[in-house]
């Protein structure tokens, strides 16, 4: 269960993962059936839902879930318009507030699929685990502790689900455990602790951020609760999507290309640039494809940016986000004409131009749980540059001299995440970039580097016959 799924309905590499997972874990032997809410639209998108369980008054309106094919997945809709079926994006309103009802929406979400867990489906089926992703899923370990069970995978634990404690009777939680011990925060409701003290096992989504969630540093003040269930903590790295993400088989790319022919990638390259109106001036065509955060180190990026193009790089930029860093990228657009390209908003097929046109993709965040933008890099042959963090540093070999001399370099890492320190790694992306023999050995061996779902799958099969067996 979750609140988006790709290719239905998305706001970041959650909706990936939570899309890609059942077809990753059905060759070995699981049937996963994915419960999100039923957002404005969606349902009509089911081609012959069929109803399968219903509420007549969940957290105050009627509901039911409906269960169809879409996309090849095999969903459970949970279609509650009082809840869902509204104006704005899936979590805030058109003004960007996040809707003040939150708390009760995904407390439904939860409510239904611990309903489903602990009693099935009208079609019979009932499922042997529970798979909660991030604080909207966070209720509902909570409420199947004992009689099924359960996993939550934390993707990003900066989004906790707060709620007033004055809620604790409206969103259905067993008074009882409002304590320190329990989902109790600082004196209100934390969804997502609800999952983490509850849950048999917890899980994120790469090695190094499970170590980094033991720390104040990333923990979000939660990092007390991890080390205390670091026992059934798992890092499990995330895999893309390879039939979507190929460039030998991308339809939505000007020309196709392997690592044994880059010449659709020259090709690429070139059509990138006319859409963004760049010139080539011999140096990297840079790339980014992010939120446009804070987190993400965007700001950092702005403070670099000068010299990035002073050294004769470009840079096309794709994103939305804060509005202010919004603001400093179309200003460097309109400072450096030809240099400097910018698009505001999300466009996947673009996102597909600007990995298959780029030569560096930038991804300088202050955390990364796992990061997917990488990993469509390695694949694309647009070497990653990355802060060494979470799942960037798990993913990314860095290009120093050791790692070039034995052929495994995949992309360029930098620590600490400053702007100085951006700056250096950019200087030295550049230098590589202008010694060919180097950087097409450093493009072949990212995109050989295996960012699909089979070993990761692995891990999770494993992680759900321990807990069966348990």
């Amino acid at each position: 269960m979750a609140s988006e799924c790709a290719p239905l309905v998305k706001t970041g590499g959650l909706a990936d993962v939570v899309g890609a997972l059942p077809g990753a874990m059905a060759p070995l032997g699981w049937h996963l059936r994915t419960l999100i809410p039923a957002y404005r639209g969606l349902s009509a998108q089911m081609d012959g839902g069929t109803e399968l369980w219903s509420d007549p008054d969940l957290y105050g309106g009627p509901a039911r879930v409906l269960g169809g094919k879409m996309a090849g997945l095999d969903m459970l809709l949970l279609d509650a318009p009082h809840l869902f079926d509204r104006d704005g994006s899936l979590y805030a309103d058109a003004s960007g507030a996040d809707w003040t009802d939150n708390p009760a929406r995904f407390a439904a979400l939860s409510w239904a699929a611990a309903e489903i867990a602990r009693h099935g489906l009208g079609d019979g089926w009932r499922p042997d685990l529970l798979h909660a992703h991030d604080w909207q899923a966070g209720f509902a370990p909570l409420w199947v502790r004992g009689v099924v069970p359960s996993v939550i995978s934390i993707h990003n634990i900066a989004f906790q689900g707060i709620a007033p404690a004055r809620q604790v009777e409206a969103l259905r939680l067993p008074p009882q455990d409002f304590h320190p011990e329990g989902y109790e925060y600082w004196g209100q409701i934390s969804a997502l602790k609800a999952g983490l003290v509850a849950a048999d096992a917890l899980s994120t989504v790469s090695p190094s951020y499970a170590a980094e969630l033991t720390t104040p540093e990333f923990g979000f003040g939660l990092e007390g609760v991890i080390r205390a269930r670091r026992e059934a903590l798992t890092g499990i790295l995330n895999g893309v999507d390879e039939t979507v993400w190929n460039p030998a088989t991308d339809p939505q790319i000007p020309a196709n290309f392997t690592a044994d022919d880059m010449t659709g990638k020259q090709v690429s390259a070139r059509a990138l640039r006319e859409e963004f109106g760049l010139d080539d001036q011999g140096g990297p065509l840079f790339i980014v494809v992010s939120r446009l955060t804070r987190q993400k180190g965007l700001d950092l990026l702005l403070e670099a940016l000068p010299g990035l193009v002073a050294r004769g790089g470009q840079l096309a930029v794709l994103g939305s986000g804060e509005p202010d860093l919004q603001e400093g990228f179309l200003r460097s657009a309109a400072r450096h004409p030809g240099r400097v390209g910018v698009r505001i908003g999300y466009d996947e097929a673009l996102s597909h131009r600007m990995f298959a046109g780029g030569d560096v993709v930038l991804v300088p965040s202050r955390f990364e749980p796992c990061g997917l933008t990488q990993l469509y890099g390695l694949a694309y042959g647009t070497i990653p540059l990355v802060a060494r963090t979470g799942g960037l540093a798990d993913t990314v070999i860095d290009a120093n001299d050791a790692a070039i001399r034995a052929g495994v370099a995949t992309g360029a890492q930098f620590a600490p995440v400053t702007a100085d320190a951006l700056s250096m790694a950019l200087r030295r992306v550049s230098a590589l970039y202008h010694q060919p023999a180097i950087w097409q050995r450093m493009m072949r061996q990212a995109m050989a580097h295996p960012v699909g779902w089979d070993a990761s799958a692995r891990d999770y099969a494993a992680l759900y016959e321990k807990l069966m067996t348990r």
